[in-house]
């Protein structure tokens, strides 16, 4: 059974209803809280945490709960109250869900596993003084050795929730890896592929019939030294779980965009615009909602995104868009103040069946509206055969081709406008904007032809050389 529990609710937890919910272990359990008030936790009389509750997140994007759980729920915001049990003490996870039933049978709404739900008492039988106790203030840390802080998950989809955020950068500043330990039939979201993206994070894959691996590289694992390494063969390459190499083609396919964008750090500046321009022109909408964490809960603003930009300057912010539930579109959004002014680095993801086609005749003139009115730097557009979904598996996945990529006006004229014209071994760009100073496009392909790797490495390295 899991260990994380979500209660779905049309009404907002009160406190007598989240007290009501913290009796499912009865009186002996106490409670306490952490993280100045955000999380409440239940737990046992020598004060170990057995369920630790975020505060309850308001969805106003239409969705959520079907990409996240599976788990449709009735039209109109919904309270998401998340629970997530210790893995140390069997009955943690019948607390949770014993916490989430109680708040879902008084609010009228429903739990997320449905099987996970009851309103009994849960006792504490087991002997927890004889259970370590983790040397760790974070909730969703399950094992911390000095190098790395281990995280048990065992739903179906991680995504990159507040409380996994808050454990990423507990552990980047303390200088330790996040390794994330799951079984194979767990999917990643996009936003936790790229928290996880670069060691030493990993995402761990514990297969009963192959043992451990890394559920992005294949490689095979084993626990030394307090953390998860590689066991290599007798040339010192990375052996690969047999596992992750049986692939399937899911027959999807996803369109990759990956931009920069920059402006002028003025008191005008209004950053997401590039996106929302972005999604018009491929969905015929803009997105649906935007959040720093999932599940995404804010309805789409570009101001309101602005001024949490603003608040964190000079710090680097990061958010998440995405888009309406009739086209999977999915968006990473790191915002960065540097001398050259505000930055945007954007990666969007479109997800297609194998009867969709992907509008890749669209590019061309957004990449010429985002250099018009969007400061765009660069634009990378890329093809791949992926899910639709835009979830990762623990399987090896072709990497995706360039189709296109942009210069927008000002970075062709700071590269030098002859030079960045005429590659050596091509391709030849189309120019568009103003004659003297135009953004220049290089069409590498249609995303069928693994080649296009090469062309786009050659014309990367001909454009560096006078960068």
């Amino acid at each position: 059974m899991t260990k994380d529990v979500i209660a779905l609710t049309p009404k907002m937890p009160d406190l007598p209803t989240l007290l009501a919910g913290l009796y499912a272990g009865g009186s002996d359990l106490g409670v306490n809280t952490t993280a100045d008030g955000a999380v409440v936790q239940l737990c046992a009389p020598d004060g170990r945490p057995l369920v630790s509750v975020e505060a309850p997140i308001l969805i106003q994007v239409p969705g959520e709960t079907t990409r996240l759980l599976n788990h449709a729920v009735e039209d109109g915001p919904v309270w998401w109250t998340e629970a997530r049990a210790s893995t140390a003490v069997p009955e943690a996870g019948r607390l949770a869900g014993s916490f989430a039933g109680r708040l879902a049978t008084v609010l009228g709404g429903t739990v997320w596993p449905p099987e996970a739900a009851t309103t009994e008492v849960v006792p504490l039988i087991t002997d927890v003084s004889a259970i370590p106790v983790p040397a760790t203030s974070t909730p969703a840390v399950d094992v911390l050795s000095d190098s790395t802080a281990v995280v048990i998950q065992d739903r179906p989809l991680v995504a990159m929730t507040s409380w996994l955020s808050h454990a990423l950068r507990t552990t980047t500043a303390a200088d330790r890896a996040l390794q994330i330990v799951t079984p194979p039939t767990t999917r990643l979201t996009l936003p936790t592929r790229t928290a996880l993206h670069g060691l030493p994070n990993r995402w761990v894959i514990q297969d009963p019939e192959h043992g451990y691996y890394d559920g992005l590289s294949g490689a095979v694992l084993h626990w030394k030294d307090g953390t998860f390494t590689p066991i290599h063969d007798d040339k010192r390459n990375p052996r690969v779980a047999d596992a992750f190499t049986a692939t399937t083609d899911s027959g999807g396919r996803q369109l990759i965009l990956t931009l920069r964008t920059r402006h002028r750090a003025d008191a005008d500046l209004v950053l997401g615009r590039a996106l929302e321009t972005t999604f018009r022109h491929l969905t015929g909408a803009p997105p649906a909602g935007w959040s720093t964490a999932e599940p995404i809960n804010l309805p789409w603003s570009t101001r309101e995104l602005t001024d949490l930009a603003r608040a964190r300057a000079p710090r680097p912010t990061l958010l998440i868009a995405v888009g309406h539930p009739d086209r999977p579109a999915l968006a990473t959004i790191r915002v960065l103040r540097t001398r050259a002014g505000v930055e945007e680095d954007i990666t969007l993801a479109l997800g297609y069946s194998g009867d969709e086609t992907p509008p890749l005749d669209a590019v061309e003139a957004l990449a010429a509206e985002l250099d018009t009115g969007h400061g765009l730097v660069t634009l990378l557009t890329s093809l791949r055969t992926a899910r639709r979904d835009l979830t990762i598996p623990p399987r090896l996945e072709r990497p995706p081709v360039p189709v296109t990529f942009t210069l927008g006006h000002d970075e062709a004229k700071r590269i030098g406008l002859t030079h960045a014209q005429h590659p050596p071994l091509g391709p030849a760009p189309t120019l568009f904007g103003h004659p003297a100073e135009p953004a220049l496009h290089y069409y590498m392909g249609n995303g069928t032809d693994p080649h296009a790797w090469s062309t786009f490495q050659q014309l990367t390295r001909h454009l560096k050389q006078h960068a």
